[in-house]
């Protein structure tokens, strides 16, 4: 399901961002009950391959498995209402008031999705620049991209042992460095 609200709602001035724990696998049921009680909403979603009767299906799974993030201007809107949202645990609080994230993470993350409500990290991959591996064996390491096709496969350049080793990837498991 495509989010509806992507952008900062302009009613409220010190809007920001953040993190609500919600419970695993209702990020779409506290989506559409926080949109319905007027807060904006963004779900950061990928596609998924599973295995199921002997088919693969590809579906859309939650990037970050058990989170959402809300708009909020703490200030002016009713924000304590979010923690009673049916499938929202509660907002991810720093003593008593809720933690902001970072200003532009959640920015990021709505360029970065296409049409089709998923996150593509693939538009800032260039031959010769710096990546961060997503998954796999080679996780969360760094290389230098080497060439990428247009079937979706990248060869990246991991520096082991003094020397620079080849790997192939498929290019949704790699998000450019800047």
């Amino acid at each position: 399901m495509p989010n509806a609200s992507r952008q900062l709602p302009s009613a409220y001035p010190a809007t920001r961002w953040y993190a609500a724990g919600v419970f695993p696998g209702k990020e779409s049921i506290a989506e559409q009950n926080l949109q319905k009680q007027g807060f904006a909403s963004f779900v950061p979603r990928y596609g998924k391959t599973v295995r199921h009767a002997r088919r693969l299906e590809t579906r859309a799974a939650a990037y970050f498995p058990g989170y959402m993030f809300v708009a909020l201007d703490i200030g002016l809107q009713r924000w304590r209402s979010i923690n009673g949202t049916f499938g929202v645990r509660s907002l991810v609080m720093q003593a008593e008031r809720p933690l902001p994230v970072p200003p532009g993470l959640v920015e990021r993350f709505i360029a970065s999705t296409g049409e089709d409500g998923l996150l593509d990290f693939r538009a800032g991959l260039v031959a010769g620049g710096s990546v961060r591996i997503l998954s796999g064996p080679f996780a969360e390491m760094i290389g230098r991209l080497d060439r990428l096709d247009s079937t979706g496969r990248a060869r990246v350049l991991i520096a082991i042992m003094n020397g620079e080793i080849p790997v192939d990837l498929e290019s949704r498991d790699l998000v450019a460095l800047a």
